[in-house]
């Protein structure tokens, strides 16, 4: 059997014995990582997102730093919004700021479809 670095976590999610109790970091929380800003000075969440090498870095800053099981891939909840058509803006000290809000059953019929291949 071929033994992945996050064999002790998967083994825990399937209710499986593990010799400790494995820990996965949340993104988020690398806020406080000095790495992690340098980074978000110089790109935005999107840029981020949309960047492979950069996603696949900052998912794992905190697998290095903290030597954790498991990672969770760098992505926002915002992420999938301009995909169908919603104009978000990430705005430092504030967070998301949507322009035309999400606001009737109209609005809602007004988006486009998530095409997994763009």
């Amino acid at each position: 059997m071929v033994r992945t670095i996050n064999e002790t976590f998967l083994k825990a999610c399937r209710g499986e014995r593990t010799d400790y109790v494995p820990a996965w970091y949340m993104r988020q929380a690398g806020r406080s990582q000095p790495e992690y800003r340098k980074i978000k000075e110089k790109y935005s969440l999107f840029e981020i997102t949309h960047n492979p090498e950069l996603c696949a870095y900052v998912t794992k800053l905190p697998v290095d730093q903290y030597n954790v099981d498991a990672a969770i891939l760098y992505k926002d909840i915002m992420s999938p919004l301009p995909a169908i058509g919603v104009d978000v803006e990430i705005k430092s000290g504030i967070g998301p700021v949507i322009d035309n809000p999400i606001r009737s059953l109209q609005d809602v019929e007004k988006l486009g479809e998530i095409n997994p291949e763009d």
